[in-house]
Protein backbone atom coordinates (compact mmCIF):
# COMPACT_ATOMS: atom_id res chain seq x y z
CA UNK A 1 0.00 0.00 0.00
CA UNK A 2 2.65 2.55 0.97
CA UNK A 3 4.84 1.84 -2.06
CA UNK A 4 1.81 2.21 -4.30
CA UNK A 5 0.98 5.56 -2.73
CA UNK A 6 4.59 6.72 -3.08
CA UNK A 7 4.66 5.70 -6.73
CA UNK A 8 1.38 7.45 -7.40
CA UNK A 9 2.59 10.65 -5.76
CA UNK A 10 5.82 10.62 -7.72
CA UNK A 11 3.86 10.00 -10.90
CA UNK A 12 1.59 12.96 -10.22
CA UNK A 13 4.42 15.26 -9.18
CA UNK A 14 6.31 14.59 -12.41
CA UNK A 15 3.37 14.93 -14.75
CA UNK A 16 0.73 17.17 -13.17
CA UNK A 17 1.44 20.12 -15.43
CA UNK A 18 1.44 17.94 -18.51
CA UNK A 19 -1.87 16.41 -17.46
CA UNK A 20 -3.28 19.89 -16.85
CA UNK A 21 -2.38 21.10 -20.29
CA UNK A 22 -3.59 17.89 -21.91
CA UNK A 23 -6.91 17.92 -20.11
CA UNK A 24 -7.52 21.59 -20.82
CA UNK A 25 -6.76 21.25 -24.52
CA UNK A 26 -8.96 18.17 -24.77
CA UNK A 27 -12.09 19.82 -23.46
CA UNK A 28 -11.82 23.15 -25.27
CA UNK A 29 -13.64 21.84 -28.31
CA UNK A 30 -17.37 22.51 -28.13
CA UNK A 31 -18.19 19.19 -29.78
CA UNK A 32 -15.65 17.02 -28.02
CA UNK A 33 -16.82 14.45 -25.48
CA UNK A 34 -15.99 15.14 -21.85
CA UNK A 35 -15.19 11.89 -20.07
CA UNK A 36 -16.35 11.66 -16.47
CA UNK A 37 -15.47 9.31 -13.62
CA UNK A 38 -17.99 9.04 -10.80
CA UNK A 39 -16.41 8.34 -7.39
CA UNK A 40 -18.81 7.19 -4.67
CA UNK A 41 -22.00 5.50 -5.83
CA UNK A 42 -24.49 5.73 -3.01
CA UNK A 43 -27.82 7.45 -3.57
CA UNK A 44 -26.37 10.90 -4.17
CA UNK A 45 -23.41 9.58 -6.15
CA UNK A 46 -25.58 7.52 -8.48
CA UNK A 47 -27.86 10.52 -8.92
CA UNK A 48 -24.92 12.77 -9.75
CA UNK A 49 -23.64 10.28 -12.31
CA UNK A 50 -27.06 10.20 -13.92
CA UNK A 51 -27.34 13.98 -14.03
CA UNK A 52 -23.90 14.34 -15.58
CA UNK A 53 -24.64 11.71 -18.21
CA UNK A 54 -27.69 13.67 -19.40
CA UNK A 55 -25.61 16.74 -20.27
CA UNK A 56 -24.92 16.76 -24.04
CA UNK A 57 -21.35 15.83 -24.88
CA UNK A 58 -20.70 14.01 -21.61
CA UNK A 59 -19.92 10.32 -21.11
CA UNK A 60 -19.55 8.54 -17.77
CA UNK A 61 -16.62 6.25 -18.58
CA UNK A 62 -15.57 5.02 -15.14
CA UNK A 63 -17.36 4.09 -11.92
CA UNK A 64 -15.52 3.94 -8.62
CA UNK A 65 -16.64 2.76 -5.19
CA UNK A 66 -14.86 0.70 -2.53
CA UNK A 67 -17.94 -1.53 -2.31
CA UNK A 68 -18.41 -3.83 -5.30
CA UNK A 69 -22.10 -4.12 -4.46
CA UNK A 70 -22.48 -0.41 -5.25
CA UNK A 71 -20.41 -0.84 -8.39
CA UNK A 72 -22.54 -3.72 -9.61
CA UNK A 73 -25.72 -1.72 -9.06
CA UNK A 74 -24.38 1.38 -10.83
CA UNK A 75 -23.02 -0.70 -13.70
CA UNK A 76 -26.59 -1.57 -14.70
CA UNK A 77 -27.14 2.09 -15.61
CA UNK A 78 -23.73 2.52 -17.24
CA UNK A 79 -22.96 -0.84 -18.87
CA UNK A 80 -20.08 0.55 -20.95
CA UNK A 81 -18.27 2.19 -18.04
CA UNK A 82 -15.18 0.62 -16.53
CA UNK A 83 -15.19 -0.05 -12.78
CA UNK A 84 -12.67 0.09 -9.96
CA UNK A 85 -12.71 0.03 -6.18
CA UNK A 86 -9.57 2.17 -5.97
CA UNK A 87 -9.97 5.87 -6.74
CA UNK A 88 -6.21 6.12 -7.38
CA UNK A 89 -6.83 4.17 -10.58
CA UNK A 90 -9.14 6.98 -11.63
CA UNK A 91 -6.45 9.59 -11.00
CA UNK A 92 -3.88 7.70 -13.05
CA UNK A 93 -6.17 7.31 -16.07
CA UNK A 94 -5.15 9.95 -18.62
CA UNK A 95 -8.35 9.59 -20.62
CA UNK A 96 -10.56 10.95 -17.82
CA UNK A 97 -11.23 14.69 -17.99
CA UNK A 98 -13.22 15.25 -14.80
CA UNK A 99 -14.36 13.46 -11.67
CA UNK A 100 -17.48 13.68 -9.57
CA UNK A 101 -16.72 13.12 -5.87
CA UNK A 102 -19.76 11.81 -3.98
CA UNK A 103 -17.96 9.84 -1.28
CA UNK A 104 -18.38 10.15 2.47
CA UNK A 105 -17.46 13.62 3.75
CA UNK A 106 -14.12 12.41 5.09
CA UNK A 107 -12.92 11.67 1.53
CA UNK A 108 -14.14 14.82 -0.25
CA UNK A 109 -11.02 16.96 -0.04
CA UNK A 110 -8.32 14.35 -0.54
CA UNK A 111 -10.10 12.79 -3.52
CA UNK A 112 -10.60 16.22 -5.08
CA UNK A 113 -6.99 17.28 -4.50
CA UNK A 114 -5.62 14.06 -5.97
CA UNK A 115 -7.83 14.58 -9.02
CA UNK A 116 -6.72 18.18 -9.54
CA UNK A 117 -3.08 17.21 -9.10
CA UNK A 118 -3.68 14.72 -11.91
CA UNK A 119 -5.02 17.48 -14.17
CA UNK A 120 -8.72 16.71 -13.82
CA UNK A 121 -11.61 19.04 -13.12
CA UNK A 122 -13.77 18.26 -10.10
CA UNK A 123 -17.37 18.35 -8.98
CA UNK A 124 -17.38 17.73 -5.22
CA UNK A 125 -20.42 17.12 -3.06
CA UNK A 126 -21.35 19.24 -0.07
CA UNK A 127 -19.96 19.83 2.43
CA UNK A 128 -16.91 20.25 0.25
CA UNK A 129 -14.75 19.52 3.30
CA UNK A 130 -14.76 17.52 6.51
CA UNK A 131 -13.10 20.43 8.35
CA UNK A 132 -12.14 24.06 7.75
CA UNK A 133 -8.38 23.61 7.30
CA UNK A 134 -8.71 21.02 4.57
CA UNK A 135 -11.36 23.12 2.85
CA UNK A 136 -8.78 25.85 2.38
CA UNK A 137 -6.37 23.27 0.96
CA UNK A 138 -9.04 22.30 -1.56
CA UNK A 139 -9.28 25.92 -2.71
CA UNK A 140 -5.49 26.20 -2.88
CA UNK A 141 -5.33 23.13 -5.10
CA UNK A 142 -7.95 24.52 -7.49
CA UNK A 143 -5.91 27.72 -7.81
CA UNK A 144 -2.51 26.06 -8.11
CA UNK A 145 -3.56 23.57 -10.78
CA UNK A 146 -5.95 25.96 -12.56
CA UNK A 147 -8.83 23.51 -12.26
CA UNK A 148 -12.56 23.95 -12.61
CA UNK A 149 -14.00 22.92 -9.23
CA UNK A 150 -17.74 23.05 -8.60
CA UNK A 151 -19.42 22.51 -5.22
CA UNK A 152 -22.53 20.37 -4.89
CA UNK A 153 -24.90 23.10 -3.69
CA UNK A 154 -27.00 22.79 -6.82
CA UNK A 155 -29.55 25.41 -5.82
CA UNK A 156 -26.95 28.03 -6.79
CA UNK A 157 -27.96 27.24 -10.37
CA UNK A 158 -31.65 27.89 -9.65
CA UNK A 159 -32.83 31.12 -11.36
CA UNK A 160 -35.16 31.67 -8.40
CA UNK A 161 -32.23 32.92 -6.33
CA UNK A 162 -31.70 35.90 -8.61
CA UNK A 163 -35.44 36.61 -8.52
CA UNK A 164 -35.45 36.66 -4.72
CA UNK A 165 -32.40 38.94 -4.67
CA UNK A 166 -34.10 41.36 -7.04
CA UNK A 167 -37.26 41.34 -4.93
CA UNK A 168 -35.31 42.10 -1.75
CA UNK A 169 -33.38 44.86 -3.53
CA UNK A 170 -36.64 46.46 -4.68
CA UNK A 171 -37.33 47.27 -1.03
CA UNK A 172 -40.88 46.04 -0.59
CA UNK A 173 -39.96 44.23 2.61
CA UNK A 174 -37.66 46.96 3.88
CA UNK A 175 -34.46 46.39 5.80
CA UNK A 176 -33.54 42.84 6.82
CA UNK A 177 -33.63 42.47 10.62
CA UNK A 178 -32.37 38.90 10.99
CA UNK A 179 -32.43 35.52 9.26
CA UNK A 180 -33.47 32.17 10.67
CA UNK A 181 -32.19 29.01 8.95
CA UNK A 182 -34.30 25.98 9.85
CA UNK A 183 -34.35 22.36 8.87
CA UNK A 184 -36.86 20.11 10.59
CA UNK A 185 -36.83 16.54 9.34
CA UNK A 186 -37.60 13.23 11.00
CA UNK A 187 -34.82 10.75 11.44
CA UNK A 188 -34.58 7.70 13.64
CA UNK A 189 -32.17 5.81 15.86
CA UNK A 190 -29.22 4.21 14.05
CA UNK A 191 -29.07 1.49 16.69
CA UNK A 192 -26.25 0.46 18.97
CA UNK A 193 -24.73 -2.98 19.22
CA UNK A 194 -22.35 -4.43 21.80
CA UNK A 195 -19.75 -5.68 19.32
CA UNK A 196 -18.21 -3.68 16.46
CA UNK A 197 -20.00 -3.73 13.14
CA UNK A 198 -18.19 -5.69 10.46
CA UNK A 199 -18.03 -3.90 7.07
CA UNK A 200 -19.69 -5.74 4.19
CA UNK A 201 -17.56 -8.46 2.62
CA UNK A 202 -17.97 -6.64 -0.69
CA UNK A 203 -16.29 -3.48 0.66
CA UNK A 204 -12.57 -2.68 0.73
CA UNK A 205 -12.63 -1.13 4.18
CA UNK A 206 -9.15 0.39 3.90
CA UNK A 207 -10.23 2.34 0.82
CA UNK A 208 -13.57 3.23 2.40
CA UNK A 209 -11.81 4.69 5.45
CA UNK A 210 -9.18 6.65 3.54
CA UNK A 211 -8.33 9.72 5.67
CA UNK A 212 -10.60 8.69 8.57
CA UNK A 213 -9.32 6.89 11.65
CA UNK A 214 -9.82 3.14 12.00
CA UNK A 215 -12.23 3.15 14.92
CA UNK A 216 -14.75 0.48 15.89
CA UNK A 217 -18.27 1.14 14.58
CA UNK A 218 -21.21 0.24 16.81
CA UNK A 219 -24.15 1.34 14.66
CA UNK A 220 -26.22 -1.35 12.94
CA UNK A 221 -25.99 -0.15 9.32
CA UNK A 222 -22.67 0.45 7.56
CA UNK A 223 -23.64 2.77 4.72
CA UNK A 224 -25.17 6.27 4.98
CA UNK A 225 -25.23 6.38 8.79
CA UNK A 226 -21.57 7.45 8.72
CA UNK A 227 -23.13 10.95 8.64
CA UNK A 228 -23.74 10.77 12.40
CA UNK A 229 -20.16 9.83 13.35
CA UNK A 230 -17.64 12.68 13.74
CA UNK A 231 -14.91 10.49 12.28
CA UNK A 232 -16.59 10.37 8.87
CA UNK A 233 -19.48 12.83 8.90
CA UNK A 234 -20.62 16.23 10.12
CA UNK A 235 -24.13 15.57 11.40
CA UNK A 236 -27.24 17.37 10.19
CA UNK A 237 -25.40 20.68 10.44
CA UNK A 238 -22.99 19.36 7.80
CA UNK A 239 -25.67 17.51 5.83
CA UNK A 240 -28.44 20.04 5.24
CA UNK A 241 -26.53 23.00 6.66
CA UNK A 242 -24.36 23.58 3.57
CA UNK A 243 -27.48 23.94 1.42
CA UNK A 244 -29.29 26.34 3.75
CA UNK A 245 -26.30 28.43 4.79
CA UNK A 246 -25.16 28.63 1.18
CA UNK A 247 -28.61 30.00 0.31
CA UNK A 248 -28.08 32.53 3.11
CA UNK A 249 -24.62 33.58 1.93
CA UNK A 250 -25.77 33.82 -1.67
CA UNK A 251 -29.20 35.44 -1.36
CA UNK A 252 -28.77 37.63 1.73
CA UNK A 253 -25.05 38.44 1.88
CA UNK A 254 -24.26 38.09 -1.85
CA UNK A 255 -21.07 36.22 -0.87
CA UNK A 256 -19.58 39.40 0.61
CA UNK A 257 -19.18 37.83 4.05
CA UNK A 258 -16.73 34.95 3.98
CA UNK A 259 -16.72 33.76 7.60
CA UNK A 260 -18.64 35.18 10.56
CA UNK A 261 -17.08 36.97 13.52
CA UNK A 262 -18.62 34.86 16.29
CA UNK A 263 -20.52 31.58 16.60
CA UNK A 264 -22.15 29.79 19.52
CA UNK A 265 -24.11 26.53 19.44
CA UNK A 266 -25.92 24.11 21.70
CA UNK A 267 -28.15 21.05 21.64
CA UNK A 268 -27.71 17.32 21.98
CA UNK A 269 -28.70 13.85 20.86
CA UNK A 270 -31.87 12.89 22.67
CA UNK A 271 -34.35 10.07 22.88
CA UNK A 272 -32.53 7.45 20.82
CA UNK A 273 -29.71 6.04 22.99
CA UNK A 274 -27.93 4.90 19.84
CA UNK A 275 -24.35 4.87 18.53
CA UNK A 276 -24.66 8.27 16.88
CA UNK A 277 -22.41 11.10 18.07
CA UNK A 278 -23.84 14.15 16.29
CA UNK A 279 -26.78 16.12 17.73
CA UNK A 280 -30.34 15.48 16.58
CA UNK A 281 -31.38 18.85 17.99
CA UNK A 282 -28.92 21.63 17.27
CA UNK A 283 -29.22 25.42 17.44
CA UNK A 284 -26.68 28.18 16.79
CA UNK A 285 -26.26 31.94 16.68
CA UNK A 286 -23.98 33.40 14.03
CA UNK A 287 -22.69 36.95 14.38
CA UNK A 288 -21.81 38.19 10.90
CA UNK A 289 -21.02 41.74 11.96
CA UNK A 290 -24.08 42.78 9.95
CA UNK A 291 -27.35 40.81 9.88
CA UNK A 292 -27.66 38.30 12.75
CA UNK A 293 -28.37 34.66 11.88
CA UNK A 294 -29.97 31.80 13.79
CA UNK A 295 -29.65 28.15 12.75
CA UNK A 296 -32.03 25.50 14.07
CA UNK A 297 -32.17 21.75 13.31
CA UNK A 298 -34.68 19.25 14.72
CA UNK A 299 -34.64 15.53 13.85
CA UNK A 300 -37.23 14.46 16.40
CA UNK A 301 -40.94 14.43 15.45
CA UNK A 302 -43.37 17.26 16.05
CA UNK A 303 -44.49 15.43 19.18
CA UNK A 304 -44.06 11.96 20.58
CA UNK A 305 -46.05 9.48 18.53
CA UNK A 306 -46.65 11.96 15.70
CA UNK A 307 -45.30 10.82 12.33
CA UNK A 308 -44.44 14.29 11.08
CA UNK A 309 -41.48 16.65 11.47
CA UNK A 310 -41.53 19.76 13.60
CA UNK A 311 -42.79 23.08 12.23
CA UNK A 312 -41.91 26.71 12.81
CA UNK A 313 -44.93 28.92 13.50
CA UNK A 314 -46.91 26.39 11.40
CA UNK A 315 -47.37 28.83 8.51
CA UNK A 316 -43.79 28.16 7.49
CA UNK A 317 -43.79 24.38 7.31
CA UNK A 318 -40.81 23.03 5.40
CA UNK A 319 -39.02 26.37 5.30
CA UNK A 320 -35.25 26.50 5.09
CA UNK A 321 -34.59 30.22 4.87
CA UNK A 322 -36.73 32.75 6.75
CA UNK A 323 -35.69 36.35 6.13
CA UNK A 324 -37.36 38.66 8.67
CA UNK A 325 -37.64 42.26 7.46
CA UNK A 326 -39.12 45.55 8.67
CA UNK A 327 -42.22 45.26 6.48
CA UNK A 328 -42.65 41.50 6.18
CA UNK A 329 -40.73 38.33 5.58
CA UNK A 330 -39.58 35.85 2.95
CA UNK A 331 -39.71 32.10 3.50
CA UNK A 332 -38.47 29.47 1.09
CA UNK A 333 -36.71 26.23 0.32
CA UNK A 334 -35.34 24.47 -2.76
CA UNK A 335 -38.82 24.06 -4.20
CA UNK A 336 -39.76 27.71 -4.06
CA UNK A 337 -40.61 30.53 -1.74
CA UNK A 338 -43.04 33.32 -0.89
CA UNK A 339 -42.90 36.85 0.45
CA UNK A 340 -45.50 38.16 2.91
CA UNK A 341 -46.28 41.48 4.53
CA UNK A 342 -46.54 41.89 8.29
CA UNK A 343 -50.23 40.88 8.27
CA UNK A 344 -49.44 37.64 6.46
CA UNK A 345 -50.69 38.74 3.03
CA UNK A 346 -48.75 37.05 0.26
CA UNK A 347 -46.90 39.55 -1.88
CA UNK A 348 -45.09 37.33 -4.33
CA UNK A 349 -44.43 33.66 -5.03
CA UNK A 350 -41.17 32.26 -6.35
CA UNK A 351 -40.93 28.89 -8.08
CA UNK A 352 -37.67 26.96 -7.85
CA UNK A 353 -36.33 24.18 -10.04
CA UNK A 354 -33.91 22.74 -7.46
CA UNK A 355 -30.91 23.70 -9.57
CA UNK A 356 -31.54 21.25 -12.40
CA UNK A 357 -28.94 22.95 -14.63
CA UNK A 358 -26.10 22.60 -12.10
CA UNK A 359 -24.40 19.69 -13.87
CA UNK A 360 -24.65 21.53 -17.19
CA UNK A 361 -23.09 24.60 -15.57
CA UNK A 362 -20.11 22.51 -14.46
CA UNK A 363 -19.63 21.11 -17.97
CA UNK A 364 -19.96 24.55 -19.57
CA UNK A 365 -17.20 25.87 -17.30
CA UNK A 366 -14.96 22.94 -18.21
CA UNK A 367 -15.35 23.94 -21.84
CA UNK A 368 -14.81 27.66 -21.26
CA UNK A 369 -11.96 27.13 -18.77
CA UNK A 370 -13.39 30.03 -16.74
CA UNK A 371 -13.97 29.36 -13.03
CA UNK A 372 -16.05 32.55 -12.97
CA UNK A 373 -18.63 30.74 -15.10
CA UNK A 374 -19.36 28.37 -12.20
CA UNK A 375 -22.48 29.00 -10.16
CA UNK A 376 -20.90 27.27 -7.14
CA UNK A 377 -17.17 27.87 -7.47
CA UNK A 378 -15.35 25.94 -4.77
CA UNK A 379 -14.16 28.86 -2.64
CA UNK A 380 -17.68 30.12 -1.95
CA UNK A 381 -18.85 26.63 -1.06
CA UNK A 382 -15.78 26.24 1.18
CA UNK A 383 -17.01 29.26 3.14
CA UNK A 384 -20.58 27.97 3.35
CA UNK A 385 -19.32 24.58 4.52
CA UNK A 386 -17.08 26.28 7.07
CA UNK A 387 -20.05 28.06 8.67
CA UNK A 388 -21.47 24.60 9.36
CA UNK A 389 -18.18 23.33 10.75
CA UNK A 390 -18.10 26.30 13.15
CA UNK A 391 -21.53 25.40 14.49
CA UNK A 392 -20.30 21.86 15.04
CA UNK A 393 -17.08 22.98 16.73
CA UNK A 394 -18.89 25.13 19.29
CA UNK A 395 -21.24 22.24 20.05
CA UNK A 396 -18.40 19.74 20.39
CA UNK A 397 -16.67 22.03 22.88
CA UNK A 398 -19.89 22.31 24.86
CA UNK A 399 -20.20 22.13 28.61
CA UNK A 400 -23.20 21.50 30.83
CA UNK A 401 -26.17 23.59 29.67
CA UNK A 402 -27.75 26.31 31.77
CA UNK A 403 -30.73 28.05 30.21
CA UNK A 404 -30.14 31.43 31.80
CA UNK A 405 -26.50 31.43 30.77
CA UNK A 406 -27.42 30.32 27.26
CA UNK A 407 -29.93 33.15 26.87
CA UNK A 408 -27.44 35.69 28.25
CA UNK A 409 -24.80 34.64 25.72
CA UNK A 410 -26.52 36.79 23.09
CA UNK A 411 -27.74 39.96 24.74
CA UNK A 412 -30.67 42.09 23.58
CA UNK A 413 -31.66 39.75 20.75
CA UNK A 414 -35.09 38.28 21.37
CA UNK A 415 -34.99 35.82 18.42
CA UNK A 416 -32.17 34.00 20.21
CA UNK A 417 -34.35 33.62 23.28
CA UNK A 418 -37.13 32.42 20.99
CA UNK A 419 -34.99 29.65 19.49
CA UNK A 420 -34.04 28.47 22.97
CA UNK A 421 -37.70 28.51 24.01
CA UNK A 422 -38.54 26.50 20.88
CA UNK A 423 -35.81 24.02 21.83
CA UNK A 424 -37.34 23.40 25.25
CA UNK A 425 -40.84 23.17 23.79
CA UNK A 426 -39.59 20.62 21.25
CA UNK A 427 -38.19 18.46 24.05
CA UNK A 428 -41.38 18.79 26.06
CA UNK A 429 -43.57 17.69 23.13
CA UNK A 430 -41.37 14.62 22.74
CA UNK A 431 -41.87 13.91 26.45
CA UNK A 432 -38.20 14.45 27.26
CA UNK A 433 -37.31 15.95 30.65
CA UNK A 434 -34.77 18.71 30.00
CA UNK A 435 -33.54 18.48 33.60
CA UNK A 436 -32.33 14.92 33.00
CA UNK A 437 -30.79 15.29 29.54
CA UNK A 438 -27.16 15.74 28.55
CA UNK A 439 -27.67 19.14 26.93
CA UNK A 440 -24.51 20.91 25.77
CA UNK A 441 -23.86 24.61 25.31
CA UNK A 442 -20.68 25.60 23.54
CA UNK A 443 -18.54 28.69 23.91
CA UNK A 444 -18.97 31.86 21.87
CA UNK A 445 -16.12 31.30 19.42
CA UNK A 446 -14.39 34.39 18.04
CA UNK A 447 -12.82 34.28 14.60
CA UNK A 448 -10.36 36.02 12.36
CA UNK A 449 -12.21 35.48 9.05
CA UNK A 450 -9.19 36.32 6.91
CA UNK A 451 -6.96 33.78 8.64
CA UNK A 452 -9.79 31.26 9.16
CA UNK A 453 -8.84 30.64 12.76
CA UNK A 454 -9.99 31.39 16.28
CA UNK A 455 -8.74 34.39 18.22
CA UNK A 456 -8.84 35.71 21.76
CA UNK A 457 -9.70 33.54 24.72
CA UNK A 458 -11.52 31.02 22.55
CA UNK A 459 -8.35 30.12 20.61
CA UNK A 460 -7.77 27.18 22.96
CA UNK A 461 -5.81 24.09 21.92
CA UNK A 462 -9.08 22.13 21.96
CA UNK A 463 -10.81 24.59 19.64
CA UNK A 464 -7.87 24.93 17.27
CA UNK A 465 -7.56 21.15 17.02
CA UNK A 466 -11.10 20.94 15.66
CA UNK A 467 -10.22 23.19 12.72
CA UNK A 468 -8.48 20.14 11.27
CA UNK A 469 -8.21 16.43 12.09
CA UNK A 470 -5.72 13.57 12.51
CA UNK A 471 -5.29 11.85 9.15
CA UNK A 472 -4.65 8.17 8.75
CA UNK A 473 -1.18 7.34 7.47
CA UNK A 474 -1.03 7.21 3.69
CA UNK A 475 -4.19 9.29 3.30
CA UNK A 476 -3.08 12.69 4.60
CA UNK A 477 -4.35 15.90 3.07
CA UNK A 478 -1.03 17.57 2.13
CA UNK A 479 0.20 20.69 3.89
CA UNK A 480 1.45 21.89 0.51
CA UNK A 481 -0.91 20.94 -2.27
Amino acid sequence: MNSSITSRRAFITQSALAFTALSASRVLGANETIRIASIGLGGQGSGNAGRMSKVPGVEVVMLCDPDTAALDKAKKNFPNARTTQDLRKVMEDKTIDAVVVSTGNHWHVLAAIWAMQAGKDVYVEKPVSHNIWEGRKLVEAARKYNRICQGGTQQRSDPMHDEVKAFLDAGSLGKIKYVRCNHYSMRASIGKQDTPLQPPATCDYNLWLGPAQDKPIFRTKFHYDWHWDWNTGNGEMGNWGPHILDDLRNVVFRDKITLPKRVIAGGGRFGWNDAGETPNTHFAYIDTGDIPVIVDFHNLPRAKGVKAPDVYLRRRTGSFLIIECENGYYTGNRGGGSAFDLEGKKLQTFKGDGGKTHAANFIAAIRSRKPTDLKAEVEQIHYSSAWCHLGNISYRLGQQYNREQAEAAVKDFQPWNDVIADFHEHLKKNELDDTKLDIKMGPMLELDPAKETFIGSTATPEALALLTRDYRKGFEVPQQV
